[in-house]
């Protein structure tokens, strides 16, 4: 029988030290108007490993003479790159801009051997970025500004983690980090595509399902106020999803990488996200909604902590897309980090100094 006081006496191992994030400093650099709001954008299809994806592309708008940097957007399960229409355009003050369509989603084809894993997506987002470091033009060669959201946005810290060379600055709008609870709004329903054959079920069961009830069911999941919405955002909503339902793969990429993410969660070791996002060294800020309900905004704080040197912003009354839902408030947000991160502006708060998160209302 064990000694009793000897077993009191031992306690669990403190939690390694982590940096506490510092406060989104946000950039008073001016922004063009998004009212009416800006038209998605025109794209071309660029060869990854084995196909294609289908990028948007926004050109820079910035002042004369002023920085001119690239960006690559990468959007959430059930997405598209015109998720980034809004912030690419205000960014584009700063910014030009590529989103990418991934796999399987919005005009891109899905993967040749049609696995729809978080590794295959990570790795056409490198080969994105590569072609678009490559470019011709001013910031030809530089690495560049990464911006995910929801899946997109473990995708792209996984990327950052792997190839900080191709990385200028990482920022992750409510990123789908691994979690032991998958969130009530996913459902217990899709849990089950975990389990063989039924994946097939789910598709023919989202089949059944009209662009017009998708678009609302999203809009009641993804936003904290659905009625900040524009008329014009909602209307091209439905069409695009219309667009979606005529492809014969749309509804598998979608179950297909719901399983991929869930999959991604029972890494443990070195490829665990949270392992690897202690461990980034790029430029990071973390942006989340308040009234997230598809991950847990409780996982703001804990993500800036681990990331070290992350600013963090908690956006009050947002969702699941704040890039959407609070377009100029995430942009300030980004160029503030990037004015810092290039010494354009002196920051409010010094990168790595402790501090509440800002909260935007």
């Amino acid at each position: 029988m064990p000694d009793a006081s000897r077993t009191r006496r031992r306690r669990a191992p403190a939690p390694p030290a982590v940096a506490p994030s510092s406060t989104a400093r946000p950039s008073t650099a001016p922004l063009p108007p998004t009212d009416p709001p800006p038209p998605a954008r025109p794209g071309e299809d660029v060869a990854v490993q084995g196909g294609s994806v289908y990028v948007r592309s926004t050109p820079w708008a910035g002042p004369p003479g002023g920085p001119r940097e690239r960006a690559l957007y990468v959007h959430g399960l059930g997405g598209a790159s015109t998720n980034w229409t809004d912030l690419a355009a205000l960014l584009a003050v700063r910014c030009e801009g590529w989103a990418i369509d991934l796999p399987g989603f919005g005009r891109s084809s899905p993967p040749p051997d049609g696995s729809y894993s978080v590794r295959g997506h990570v790795r056409a987002v490198v080969e994105v970025l590569e072609h678009v470091r490559a470019q011709p033009g001013e910031a030809a060669g530089r690495p560049v500004h990464l911006l995910g959201n929801s899946l997109g946005g473990l995708v792209t810290l996984l990327v950052a983690a792997r190839r900080p060379d191709l990385v200028a600055s990482l920022t992750l709008v409510s990123p789908a980090m691994p979690v032991h609870r998958v969130p009530q709004a996913f459902g217990r329903a899709l849990l089950l595509v975990l389990l063989p054959g039924v994946p097939s079920l789910a598709e023919r069961r989202l089949a059944g399902v009209t662009p017009e009830q998708s678009v609302r069911g999203m809009l009641q999941v993804c936003f904290g106020d659905p009625r900040r919405v524009p008329p014009e955002r909602l209307d091209a909503a439905v069409e695009e999803m219309r667009e979606r339902t005529a492809q014969a793969w749309a509804n598998r990429a979608l179950v297909r990488s719901m399983r991929g993410l869930i999959t991604s969660y029972l890494r443990i070791g070195r490829a665990n996200a949270w392992r690897l996002a202690r461990a980034l060294r790029v430029p990071t800020l973390v942006v989340w909604g308040d009234r997230d309900r598809l991950v847990d905004p409780r996982l703001a704080p804990r993500l800036a902590a681990a990331v070290p040197n992350a600013r963090l912003l908690v956006l009050e009354g947002v969702g699941h897309v704040a890039m959407l839902e609070a377009p100029e408030q995430t942009a300030r947000a980004v160029l503030g980090l990037l004015e810092d991160t290039a010494g354009d502006t002196a920051a409010d708060t010094p990168r790595g100094a402790p501090a509440l998160e800002e909260r935007v209302g």
